[in-house]
């Protein structure tokens, strides 16, 4: 079977709440925009379908309508215990492989995307977790670059649940599996194979936590809308080189206060 794709969102954050509703472009969310631009690859993905797992809170009413309007199913769970949710989701739709997506990536990178799907499913070898690492084996979750998704088995998720009730696993769903390669088979590939040139990237952010995320986001995917370019990390980061350098301070502000 296909990975299913699902894709973490609510509307409960701290440092900015709502912001998977908030109008980013045209009176679209960031979400209905990364709903769109998964829609849109999917043919492409070799994947099962898209799900968003949010939660039992009735502030993600809002998610649901969302969902609704984009055509995309969705599973709501717990709100805290994100590993459940995760566990849950996989299971209503009988899945035994994950790409999991945090909805805060308007960005996502489909050519990652695809290597992920791709990975899950034909290699010979079974693999607990992929993902993406820098060259000083930094996991791509623990970046700002907010380009890259993880492939993980619902059987390691479940392995996970057995091992530990601390809250910092069941809220970062796969924490404890990259840090456990004593126990999962990992596998990492090299963040720079899959975009060139972003390791010298140090201050670049692109995932959305703040004002200043959405407002720079914003900016960015207007003007690639508007100049009808294709978004992909190696123009975004042209972009940015070449005519929109000024964003680099503010984004290395942010990620000072937002540590990962």
């Amino acid at each position: 079977m296909k990975p299913l794709i699902i894709i973490q969102a609510r509307t409960g954050s701290t440092r900015l709440p709502n912001k998977m509703t908030m109008p980013l472009y045209d009176g679209k969310s960031v979400l209905d925009i990364l709903l769109a631009r998964l829609k849109l690859a999917k043919p492409e993905l070799e994947i099962e379908d898209i799900v968003v797992a949010t939660t039992n809170n009735y502030k993600d009413d809002a998610i649901i309508e969302i969902c609704n309007s984009n055509n995309i199913k969705y599973f709501r769970g717990s709100e805290n215990d994100v590993l459940q949710r995760f566990i849950d989701t996989a299971t209503k739709y009988n899945a035994q492989k994950i790409i999991r997506i945090c909805a805060d990536n308007v960005f996502l990178d489909i050519t990652s995307l695809a290597i992920l799907s791709s990975c899950l499913n034909t290699s010979g070898e079974h693999f607990d977790y992929i993902s993406f690492q820098k060259s000083d084996n930094t996991p791509s979750i623990l970046t700002h670059y907010g380009f890259f998704a993880e492939g993980v088995t619902l059987s390691a998720l479940k392995k996970v649940k057995s091992l530990t009730d601390k809250s910092l696993y069941h809220e970062h769903v796969t924490n404890y599996i990259y840090n456990a390669q004593d126990i999962f088979n990992v596998k990492f590939f090299p963040i720079e194979e899959a975009v060139k040139g972003i390791e010298s990237h140090t201050n670049l952010r692109l995932t959305l936590d703040t004002q200043d995320d959405f407002d720079i986001q914003r900016t960015i995917y207007s003007h690639f809308i508007e100049k009808k370019l294709e978004i992909t990390p190696s123009n975004i980061m042209d972009y940015l080189d070449n005519e929109n350098p000024e964003l680099y301070p503010i984004m290395s502000k942010t990620m000072k206060s937002n540590s990962k």
